[in-house]
């Protein structure tokens, strides 16, 4: 037999619930304020508690409420944040299964889809999707399997509110972590993400993606495609971004193509944006810049990504000579369309001269002396001094180190690198000067003279100490 205390407060929840079942919109929001206010931060237990161990009829009014009204918005943040309570409160695994049952994480899902919906409400739809995300694997198989990652994924994309965004990106990275069924799918929504216009969901799903990939070990053929593409931004954050992924993913199976890649994109081709050119009546040069811009900013963030890549491996460094990368870096430098790339193309340059013996020798023939002394001088503001015929003679150069290279013997790393990533074309272009290397020696022999001026004798190997040389 219960108590008249026990009875008391069974009278007061009874009398609660139907104060809410008999509310207008304007009753319940006040009714959704006084219990946001008081059991804010309080467990199941004490939730139980405050209202006589029926917490749960009060839940199921709610999650009802909640699908019946979510696509007027109806004091969608405060029911959301009412819902949060009970979620997110320790001990709270029976509120979770509940709301979970009646389709709660599907309309949390479609809550994000919706556009008539406010940015604020959608924010706390993430955050209860944050809490059922972090309650364990098969809840975050759940939202997989609900289609959550390309509602999440385009929610982020369109999402207009940083702060939002950032909420976004704590769920995915729940969700790649400890979900090994559905991890790849979270990957591959991440990758998805690169081309989307905002610099900010750009910048999130970058940082992500270092995340996702250590995690998943194995890479997507689409990624170099799309990290490249990338490049093309203006926004600096997402250019570094982009460019800590590329150094990570230099360890991983896409290394050559990316390094191929890195080199192709100094010398870009204005295919596209001369079809689109053409469509536009002016012989503006302005216009035409403008159109190329993406491209310009590509090539001088690929440099920059060169750069950085040549210095944090020595190896790295070797294996892009070999996809004639002094040559394309010349070719930047002789862009007077673009001062950055230029800049950043010297700056790349100027290490390759300092690491490798027969880059300095080639280079240093191919642009003269008095080009060479500038050069060497100060490479960062080169772009500043050479005119415009000068500009057209890096443009024009036709260094080409790989030869010698081959002839002088490849390292250890290098002959790994090639022989274990290359196609039959590369390894027929290795043959090929192998058996030139063959017939020079034995014509050296018969005519009894050392090698010709054009070839460095001896293997080009790297300096010990990269110093500027004298000009």
């Amino acid at each position: 037999m219960t108590s008249i205390k026990e009875q008391a407060a069974i009278s007061r929840l009874l009398r609660f619930l139907q104060d809410w079942d008999n509310a207008g919109k304007v009753a319940r929001s006040h009714i959704l304020n006084n219990f946001i206010e008081t059991n804010q931060g309080k467990t199941a237990p004490e939730l139980e508690q405050e209202f006589s161990q029926g917490a749960s009829l009060f839940l199921v009014r709610l999650t009802t409420w909640l699908r019946l009204t979510y696509m007027t918005g109806s004091c969608l943040d405060k029911l959301l944040r009412s819902i949060g309570i009970f979620l997110s409160a320790v001990s709270s695994n029976r509120y979770l299964i509940e709301f979970l049952e009646v389709g709660g994480a599907l309309t949390l899902l479609e809550i994000l889809a919706l556009k008539e919906i406010e940015e604020e409400d959608k924010k706390e739809a993430i955050k209860l999707l944050q809490v059922i995300a972090n309650s364990g694997r098969k809840y975050k198989e759940l939202i997989c399997e609900s289609y959550g990652v390309r509602s999440i994924a385009e929610f982020l994309a369109k999402s207009k509110s940083e702060e939002t965004q950032e909420e976004v990106q704590v769920l995915l990275d729940s969700l790649i972590h400890s979900n090994p069924k559905y991890q790849n799918q979270v990957y591959k929504g991440l990758i998805a993400l690169l081309p989307c216009a905002s610099p900010k969901a750009q910048q999130l799903s970058l940082q992500t993606l270092r995340t996702a990939q250590s995690i998943i070990g194995t890479t997507h053929p689409g990624i170099v495609d799309s990290v490249l593409k990338v490049l093309r931004t203006m926004h600096l954050e997402v250019q570094y971004e982009a460019i800590e992924l590329i150094k990570d993913l230099v360890n991983y199976d896409v290394c050559p193509a990316l390094l191929k890649g890195l080199v192709a994109l100094l010398k870009p081709s204005f295919k596209e944006t001369s079809k689109q050119q053409s469509q536009i009546v002016s012989d503006s040069s302005v216009l035409q810049l403008t159109a190329h811009l993406p491209w310009l900013l590509q090539q001088a963030a690929a440099a920059k990504a060169i750069g950085i890549l040549a210095r944090g491996n020595a190896s790295v460094a070797e294996e892009m000579l070999h996809l004639r990368v002094v040559h394309s870096l010349m070719a930047a430098m002789g862009n007077m369309d673009h001062s950055n790339s230029q800049r950043q193309a010297s700056l790349t340059l100027e290490y390759f001269v300092q690491l490798f013996p027969v880059v300095e020798e080639h280079v240093r023939r191919s642009m003269g002396e008095e080009l060479y002394k500038l050069f060497r001088r100060n490479a960062e503001d080169l772009y500043r001094k050479i005119d415009s015929i000068q500009a057209d003679i890096l443009a024009a150069n036709e260094v080409n180190v790989t030869k010698e290279l081959y002839l002088s013997g490849l390292s250890d790393s290098t002959m790994s690198f090639y022989f274990g990533h290359c196609n039959q074309g590369q390894v027929a272009y290795i043959t090929h000067f192998q058996r030139e290397a063959v017939g020079e020696k034995e014509q050296q022999s018969l005519q009894g003279k050392p090698g010709s001026p054009g070839c460095v004798v001896g293997k080009p190997g790297r300096r010990k100490e990269p110093g500027p040389s004298s000009g």
